[in-house]
C-alpha cells in the first residue's frame, strides 16, 4: 500500500491513477494516524516551496513525516516540488525544508535560448545505482516542469542526471529517502517503470 500524503499541494488524482494502472493499491490522506501506519509514502507536490512547506509545517504534519523518515525509515518518494522539499531549502523562498537529504534547491541561470520553467520531455542518464531506477532503459525520457533544481552535496546521493543548460540532479537518494524532480505519473512507461520500482523497495 502507497500512501500519498494530501497537504493541499500535488496532482493527486493523476498519480492516484497511475498506481491503479499498474496494479499497485495507493490511498490519499491528510491524516496524521492514518501516515503514521503508512510502510511506504509518496510526498507530491506542485507549486511554490514556501507554501508548500507552510502547509505542512502548520497541518501538523511534519512531526509524523519526521518520524517516518528518521526514525522508521520507511521509503519516501517525493516528486516534482515533493523533491524539493527533501532538500535543506530553496532560493525560492525562505523557510527550512525537511532536510532529509544534504542537498539545495537553486533556480536554473539564464541562458540564452532556453526558457525557464524547464518543461517538457528530457533525457535522464544514471548516476548512481538505486532500486528506484532499476530496469530503466538506458536514456530513459521523463517530463518535467520546474524552475529550480536540485543540487546534492555527495554524488551518492544523485541517482539519476539530467541536463538543461546545465546538469541537474533529477532524482535523489539517501538510505530510504527518494526524490524525482520530473513527473512520473506524466510519463508514461518509463514513470510507470520507477513508480513500480517504488512499490517493491
Amino acid at each position: 500500500m502507497i500512501t500519498i500524503v494530501d497537504y493541499g499541494l500535488g496532482n493527486l488524482g493523476s498519480i492516484l491513477n497511475m498506481f491503479k494502472r499498474i496494479g499497485v493499491e495507493a490511498r490519499i490522506t491528510s491524516n496524521s494516524n492514518e501516515i503514521a501506519e503508512a510502510n511506504k509514502i509518496l510526498l507530491p507536490g506542485v507549486g511554490a516551496f514556501d507554501n508548500a512547506m507552510t502547509r505542512i509545517n502548520e497541518s501538523g504534519l511534519k512531526e509524523v513525516l519526521n518520524t517516518k523518515a528518521k526514525i522508521d525509515k520507511v521509503p519516501i518518494l517525493g516528486i516534482c516540488l515533493g523533491m524539493q522539499l527533501l532538500t535543506r531549502g530553496s532560493e525560492e523562498g525562505v523557510l527550512t525544508g525537511l532536510g532529509w537529504i544534504d542537498a539545495d534547491t537553486i533556480k536554473f541561470p539564464v541562458i540564452e535560448g532556453l526558457k525557464v520553467p524547464h518543461m517538457g520531455w528530457n533525457v535522464v542518464i544514471p548516476s548512481t545505482p538505486s532500486k528506484l531506477t532499476q530496469s530503466l532503459p538506458e536514456e530513459s525520457r521523463f517530463y518535467f516542469v520546474h524552475s529550480y533544481y536540485v543540487k546534492v552535496d555527495k554524488q551518492e546521493n544523485s541517482i539519476l542526471k539530467a541536463n538543461y543548460g546545465i546538469e541537474f540532479d533529477a532524482a535523489i537518494q539517501n538510505d530510504n529517502i527518494y526524490g524525482a524532480q520530473f513527473h512520473p505519473e506524466k510519463s508514461h512507461k518509463f514513470g510507470m517503470q520507477l513508480l513500480k520500482n517504488f512499490s517493491e523497495i
